[in-house]
């Protein structure tokens, strides 16, 4: 909530136009000045009083397990190339078998591993009362590398659908040379493998077909959200709103990134009570809605280096929080500006529009949005202590906060 003293105080000097806006299923306010100068000085306040805040709020995480289980991860990760080579090999042990082994090596394991860190994180918090063996452990790692499979191949045709040229600094799949369109076919070859180690490891698990549906659950509402987003991209800017990309984010995003690690966990562990089903989809829808802005954020400012990707939204129309917030504060002859040029693949053209969002001071809105989330959805966790889950969403939403890649 936006402190009133401040807010009082400058209402007094500047009249403020309130524009209250969805975000997922919580609220945030955004604020238009007509006087320049006071808006910027109003966040520039704010800031300041939300990184006190927020000093105080980080001293209450434990210490990161994001590195370590990282490093569990990839020490289990050969286990899961040998499998994939004997399953192909099966098949076809010259050719195929070779081709899916590079591409599994390639898309895989070079991201930040948060899905499937999160798998197991909430494995390990619904069974920590339990008598684990090293042996469920291992099949909650097992289960971590499918759901990190099943993102990837997401990324290898997102990438092929918006012509993306990097992907976690390293070029895109479909983008090498004796790659190209056989990348759709890598996408059926990687999925249906995840598969095949679902069935090996766990079709003796109570929860077996729980965790399929969920997977082919996820799958089907991430293409839709997908589907939104290219169908969307068809669309003139003018004519998309902040509910239309509400919707998309969900499915897009929020789903498959923070819903489903948490939820086939729960699978995995024999979780019956649907309360804890809810407060994950709920919180998930959250994080969802938070991740995917600074997505559209790094798109436009961040640095290649860092983002390990060339940003496209701008010249691909794509439908971006940066694009609403434009819009949502720019006036007619601005509004023209973005019409004539957004969505068009030429530099100048491109240009153009990240110049009108350095007029409008996009970057220090969306600093204040990212602080008055962060504050917000820390809130709501801090509502689910009694949820097992409780610690792994603090690690998580301290992960990802201000991340630059």
């Amino acid at each position: 909530m936006l402190n009133t003293t401040i807010l009082r105080s400058l209402s007094s000097s500047v009249r403020l136009r309130m524009y209250l806006m969805e975000a997922t299923t919580g609220r945030y306010y955004c604020m238009q000045a007509q006087s320049r100068s006071n808006f910027i000085n109003y966040y520039r306040i704010r800031s300041k009083q939300l990184s006190r805040t927020l000093s105080t709020i980080h001293k209450d995480f434990k210490p990161d397990v994001f590195a370590e289980e990282s490093r569990q991860l990839m020490a289990i990760f050969p286990e899961i190339q040998r499998n994939v080579a004997e399953i192909t090999d099966a098949i076809d042990p010259v050719t195929t078998s070779s081709w899916i082994t590079r591409s599994l090596e390639y898309n895989v394991p070079h991201g930040n591993k948060y899905r499937g860190i999160l798998t197991v994180q909430a494995y390990k918090s619904l069974v920590a009362s339990q008598n684990v063996t090293p042996e469920m452990i291992k099949l909650s790692y097992i289960l971590g590398w499918c759901v990190e499979m099943l993102n990837s191949f997401f990324l290898i045709y997102d990438d092929l659908m918006d012509g993306s040229l990097k992907r976690r600094s390293r070029i895109c799949w479909h983008n090498l040379q004796d790659v190209g369109v056989t990348a759709v076919n890598d996408v059926i070859l990687l999925e249906n493998m995840t598969y095949a180690l679902l069935k090996k490891y766990f079709h003796k698990s109570q929860g077996y077909v729980k965790i399929m549906e969920l997977f082919h659950e996820t799958i089907y509402i991430t293409a839709c959200g997908q589907c939104m987003d290219v169908l969307n991209g068809r669309k003139s800017i003018m004519e998309l709103t902040a509910e239309k990309y509400r919707v998309m984010t969900h499915n897009k995003t929020a789903f498959h990134a923070f819903y489903f690690p948490v939820a086939v966990a729960m699978q995995l562990a024999g979780v019956k009570d649907q309360q804890y089903f809810k407060q994950a989809h709920d919180i998930a829808m959250e994080f969802g809605y938070y991740f995917q802005v600074q997505n559209d954020y790094l798109d436009c400012y961040g640095k290649p280096e860092k983002s390990g990707k060339i940003g496209t939204d701008i010249e691909n129309n794509k439908l971006s929080w940066l694009a609403l917030e434009c819009l949502r504060l720019a006036n007619d002859d601005q509004k023209r500006i973005m019409k004539e040029c957004y969505g068009k693949n030429d530099p100048q053209m491109v240009e153009r529009v990240k110049q009108l969002y350095k007029d409008l001071k996009l970057t220090t809105l969306y600093v204040a949005y990212e602080e008055e989330t962060y504050a917000r959805i820390k809130t709501l966790i801090e509502k689910l202590s009694s949820c097992p889950f409780y610690d792994i969403y603090l690690q998580m939403l301290n992960k990802i906060h201000r991340r630059e890649r």
